[in-house]
């Protein structure tokens, strides 16, 4: 049981993680703006301003570099891993996500007359815009410089 106190001790992972939450709060925000309606959903898909993703980690490799310091080698982790999700975001992701869109448009031509073949559709919102990973990521970093003032 003293493991999970641990954990709730761990101010780095506990601030990343509030990134990410803030970061999902501001899709609804950004939801309800763009769209004037509010979408729950949002909460809990990918995809959307800002990048949750991006913001989790770069809040996670802001606050290792501000623990144990800029030229650790568990900075150099935190920091390559953001690179990777990150790019994961706007690149793989966001790839996928068009072909997902092409392949269902295919789907909705072929099969106009048998709806029953048309009605799993692929997901097609699953990656990010370079713009929504830059906008997270800052998010993030803001949130841990901040979040170390406080603490």
């Amino acid at each position: 049981m003293q493991y999970f106190g641990d954990i709730l001790d761990n101010q780095v992972l506990l601030v990343a993680l509030l990134a990410c939450l803030i970061a999902q709060l501001l899709k609804l925000l950004f939801e309800l703006v763009i769209h004037r309606k509010v979408n729950i959903r949002v909460l809990v898909t990918t995809g959307g301003m800002p990048s949750a993703h991006s913001a989790l980690v770069t809040a996670l490799a802001t606050g290792v570099g501000q623990a144990i310091g800029w030229s650790s080698p568990d900075f150099a982790i935190a920091a390559i891993f953001a690179v990777i999700v990150m790019y994961d975001a706007a690149g793989v992701r966001q790839a996928a996500g068009k072909q997902a869109r092409i392949l269902n448009q295919i789907l909705d031509e072929l099969f106009q007359e048998h709806p029953k073949f048309n009605e799993d559709r692929l997901k097609e919102l699953l990656g990010h815009t370079p713009v929504q990973v830059i906008v997270g990521s800052a998010l993030g970093v803001v949130i841990a410089l901040f979040a170390n003032a406080a603490y």
